[in-house]
């Protein structure tokens, strides 16, 4: 087999390779963005109480969350300098707020504690985000630009724009509206689906290597043997997935694997979330209203058994995440990809070698029962696509925009 080369090499001007000014305004902006999803809240529940649901968590509890992981990995962290070297169980400084660590710290508070803390109110929150910021950007312009340094700083910022995102799935799933035109899905180009890559037999490099932030779990490069392979150019569309549901094939358990139907059976799910049926075909819901489907549009918010079954009605597979990722790195002007996060193959596990960083909630606690999904969705903030990002969640979460492509034997 011949070796496969990375070709692209990532930005110098990216959140993970970006120095001091860089990281400066990405921190200011994706705060404003935070705060953006704060108020959209607060219009819609004035006295920031949202229903109880395991994927939830209370606004008010969010934004001091974000605030207390910055100053706890940056401006509290005495081995800040050492990077993803440093000691996680190392003292902290004292926070600013003395029961900060006892309310936000999420390996401490258990998910279903958060709703009833006795937290701050909106404004003190606020002006605990604010100077916590100013604290920050004020250390982050006095550290040196190498990677070690600036390790937590990016940590922080891809932190709180995972929350953003989150913040948005949140959003979709109770129906509060979002004007901000930045985070709507966008059509694609037709004459880009149903076609494919064609990829032979090759040794791939998978993971990360190199100079730049990565996270735990990407690292340590490996070579994997990958088989001869075509892939999509784009994901799987409506136009390509609800002949599925409107044939009936959507209600017949041989497309299904048995954790598939069991799934769909105990949920009752007769089509994808968030759609509906109407006289003239589909409308999807999307941040609290009805639209006319767009046909071409990515297919969204389907769990990975539903892409599992659509697949074997077509005759087709999902991708592995190497076979992903060679595509996304050796062709990234012909493989489009940002549209939605998009259901791998593959279980979440360590690379061989895998050391955990010093954020040791992050990955390692949920290796062997999630799923990888590669890409970025339209909810996703544009400085976090990465062709090497490994997103992962449990097959039946249909809350997050996640659709798929599919692949084949080449």
């Amino acid at each position: 087999m011949e070796l496969s080369v990375m070709n692209v090499v990532q930005s110098s001007t990216g959140a993970r390779c970006g120095g001091r000014a860089l990281l400066v305004q990405a921190l200011q902006d994706s705060r404003a963005d935070t705060l953006a999803r704060f108020a959209d809240y607060r219009r819609a529940f004035p006295d920031l109480r949202i229903p109880f649901h395991e994927t939830l968590n209370p606004p008010l509890w969010e934004l001091g969350h974000i605030g207390w992981f910055q100053t706890w990995w940056t401006s509290r962290n005495p081995q800040r300098a050492l990077g993803w070297r440093a000691d996680p169980d190392a003292a902290r400084l004292p926070a600013a707020r003395a029961d900060a660590d006892a309310l936000f710290d999420s390996s401490r508070v258990a998910h279903a504690l958060r709703p009833g803390l006795a937290l701050p109110d909106a404004a003190a929150m606020l002006d605990d985000l604010q100077t916590q910021l100013d604290d920050v950007i004020a250390l982050l312009e006095q550290t040196p630009e190498h990677d070690e340094a600036l390790y937590f700083f990016r940590l922080a910022l891809l932190h709180e724009d995972m929350h953003h995102e989150a913040a948005l799935y949140m959003a979709q799933q109770l129906g509060i509206v979002i004007d901000d035109a930045r985070w709507r899905p966008v059509a694609i180009a037709r004459g880009q689906t149903g076609d494919a890559l064609h990829f032979p037999a090759s040794i791939w490099m998978l993971g990360h290597s190199g100079a730049g932030f990565a996270f735990d779990n990407e690292c340590a490069a490996h070579p994997v043997d990958l088989p001869a392979c075509e892939i999509d150019r784009a994901v799987v569309t409506w136009r390509d997935y609800l002949p599925f549901v409107d044939s009936g094939a959507h209600e017949d358990a041989r497309w299904w694997s048995d954790a598939g139907w069991r799934w769909k059976t105990a949920q009752d799910r007769r089509h994808p979330r968030y759609l509906r049926r109407h006289a003239g075909g589909w409308e999807q819901l999307l941040y609290g209203h009805w639209f006319e489907i767009d046909p071409d549009h990515a297919v969204s918010h389907v769990s990975a058994y539903e892409a599992e079954a659509w697949c074997r009605w077509a005759g087709r597979r999902l991708p592995t995440e190497a076979e992903w990722e060679r595509a996304a790195v050796d062709e990234p002007a012909a493989f489009e990809w940002g549209h939605v996060w998009e259901w791998t193959a593959s279980t979440f596990l360590p690379y061989p070698g895998f050391t955990p960083h010093p954020y040791r909630d992050y990955s390692a606690p949920w290796f062997g029962d999630r799923r990888v999904l590669r890409g970025a969705s339209f909810m996703t903030q544009p400085r976090m696509h990465h062709p090497r990002y490994r997103n992962f969640f449990r097959p039946e979460r249909d809350d997050v925009p996640a659709g798929f492509r599919t692949c084949a034997a080449g």
